[in-house]
């Protein structure tokens, strides 16, 4: 991990405030070692600046506290939701990882690029679209 680090991909406001253990296990881990290895270091890095990371890993407790979908590739930590500060920005980041043609599972453009969701494992299903 060049630009991102575990502790960034598992904190939460959420967690902390409701005192739930968000500690990924062994293949949550991993799974977030790939997500960083082959889409946020390299989005990263051709992107020139900072992206923060939202929300990464979720465990069962501290996704149903956020309303996260039973299905949700945070839960195995394949997925993060991304922000580079601001819509503008946000868009550039979507339109970058798009023409970068990066091994994404999903990269979803979330309420009008308020942050984007993005995700890397086994189906590699290259989806792109927009929620809310």
């Amino acid at each position: 991990m060049k630009y991102f680090t575990l502790r960034e991909l598992t904190a939460s406001a959420t967690a902390s405030r409701l005192g739930i253990d968000n500690t990924p296990p062994r293949q949550a881990v991993n799974n977030l070692n790939a997500l960083v290895t082959h889409l946020l270091d390299p989005l990263r890095e051709k992107f020139g600046r900072p992206i923060y990371v939202n929300s990464g890993y979720r465990c069962p407790e501290l996704n149903k506290a956020v309303g996260g979908s039973l299905t949700s590739q945070h839960l195995t930590g394949e997925a993060a939701d991304i922000t580079a500060g601001n819509k503008r920005e946000n868009r550039r980041l979507y339109e970058l990882l798009q023409s970068l043609k990066l091994p994404v599972d999903q990269a979803i453009n979330e309420c009008d690029y308020s942050w984007i969701h993005v995700s890397y494992g086994p189906r590699h299903r290259r989806m792109y679209f927009s929620l809310g």
